[in-house]
Formats: C-alpha cells, structure tokens, sequence
C-alpha cells in the first residue's frame, strides 16, 4: 500500500456500527496488513488519515487498526453533543470486540495519547477485556499542567468565542492556526488541507468547540490518567518532537525524570506531528516498540 489521499483512505476502509456509550454510532475504520494487531489512534483536529505515510512499513509486520473517532474525519459527528475522552474510549473498546482483538499493541499522538491513557487506567483495574502488550506515545499533553495550547485552542474552550469561532472556520484559518505546530522548515499545506477535508466532513469543524472539551477532561482525570502512564510496567515507549510548542520538549523532560525505564526517543528537528513531519522515522521506532527493541 503506498502513501494515498485522505478520499482515497476513506474508501479503502468501512464504516461500522458500535455502540459508543450505549449509544449505536457508525465509525469509520481502516484495517490493512497481517500479523499482531497494533491500534493507531490520532490527534486532533485530524483522523486516523495521519498514519496514511507510516502504513506501508507497519503493515508489513502488524494488522493495523486505525478508528477516527467520534465526531473526526469519517466518523459519525452528532451536533449538540457532549464529546469526551471516557466516551472515544469506549468507541476503542468497542472496535476491539467488533473485531474479536485480545491483544493490541497501542499507538496513540496527541488527543490519542489521552484516550490510551484512560485505556491503560481501565486495563489497570481489569476492567478492560483486550490485553494492551505494549505503549508508543507521540506528543501529546500527557502531563496537563505542562500542556502549553495555542491561541485557537483556547478561544475554542472560551464559551462564547468557541461557537462563533467554530462557525468561522475554513481551511485557511485552520492551515494559519496549526502553522506554528509544526517544525521550522517544514511545509504542512498538503497536511492541513487533507486535514481540513476531514475536519470539513459532514460539516464536523462546526462541532469544534465542543471536541476541543478534552482539554478540561485532560485537568479533570489528570490523576487518574497520569498514574496509570506512571506506575503501569507495560513497554513504554515516547516518540517526541521536540520543537513542538504545545507539548514538545518540556513535556519530553518530565518523561525522562518520572518514567527513566521507558523508552524516549527525542526527535530535535520535529514539532507536533511526527507521523507527519518524520513517518518513515516513527514507522521504524513503532515497530522497535512493538518488538520490545
């Protein structure tokens, strides 16, 4: 499978009926490749589209699946709907049964860094029915007193300015307020305009000022969350770009200072978005993840 556009990606998988919190929802999923079964979850704003570059070299020694969530790319996306990370949980959770998976390798970037953080919390009390065999972590605001949001991201949250912005988004303003994301150098147009097609999708940017609610689920759950990043004794591993703004190399400090067995792999000329900016990079880290390196 070579790298292919977002319209491509999205007919090249199916959508599935689940029950998201005991509600049935239609979610999009990509499954592609042989062997043990890795879960790729993405970021936001984006979709599972993001992994489309890292495909080909995983797929060649993993079944991957690769869900957008609820209210992402080809996804069901409710209006007037309250979104949160328990429920993209759930959404996992039921992929996993949909798929008869009993163990996964999980991959997670940024918004997917916190749902496999409540996946791991739930897997720590036995509640959870799939066995995760190891963790990869891609910048994400896994310390949420480290998170540093950009400008958008904090009028989004704003009550009145969220839905006002929400409404006013288009491609180019959604391309100006990820620029600064990505690292110095690189060009992110092809990137974000794909993104914007599944943002865009069903109308769902008119939903993100109630997406963007992760982040106050992030200060709500932050105990729960971080101590089961912390204390469980899965293989860890953090694939971090370090000139990110939101999450880059702070965040990458506190990882090396609380967690010093896990695996930190540092990439100093990468910003938020690895999968991105460095697939080929991160496609042969994941899988030294999954093999135990």
């Amino acid at each position: 499978m070579t790298t292919i556009d977002i319209e491509q990606w999205w007919s090249e998988g199916d959508r599935v009926r689940l029950t998201v919190a005991g509600v049935p929802r239609e979610v999009f999923v990509l499954r592609i490749g042989s062997g043990p079964v890795m879960t790729l979850l993405h970021g936001f704003p984006s979709s599972s589209h993001d992994w489309a570059q890292a495909v080909p070299v995983l797929a060649a020694h993993h079944t991957l699946l690769m869900p957008d969530f609820l209210g992402f790319g080809a996804s069901e996306k409710p209006a007037d709907h309250d979104y949160s990370i328990h429920e993209q949980a759930d959404l996992v959770v039921a992929l996993w049964r949909h798929e008869g998976v009993l163990s996964t390798d999980l991959v997670a970037h940024d918004y997917g860094t916190t749902v496999a953080q409540e996946l791991l919390a739930r897997s720590t009390e036995g509640s959870l029915n799939t066995e995760i065999t190891s963790l990869t972590l891609l910048n994400g605001g896994i310390y949420p007193e480290l998170h540093r949001p950009e400008p958008a991201q904090s009028a989004l949250l704003d009550p009145e300015i969220g839905p006002q912005l929400s409404a006013a988004l288009n491609a180019e303003l959604m391309a100006a307020a990820l620029a600064p994301t990505f690292a110095e150098g690189y060009d992110p147009s092809a990137d974000t305009a794909e993104m914007w097609k599944g943002m865009s999708r069903a109308d769902g940017h008119l939903n993100s000022h109630r997406l963007i609610r992760y982040i106050d689920d992030r200060t709500t759950h932050r105990d729960r969350w971080v101590d089961a990043m912390e204390r469980s004794d899965l293989p860890k591993t953090f694939i971090w770009g370090l000139l990110d703004p939101v999450s880059g190399a702070h965040i990458a400090e506190r990882i090396a200072e609380r967690m010093p067995n896990a695996t930190l792999h540092a990439l100093a000329d990468v910003g938020h978005w690895p999968p991105l900016e460095a697939p080929q990079r991160v496609a042969s880290l994941i899988l030294a993840a999954g093999e135990g390196e």
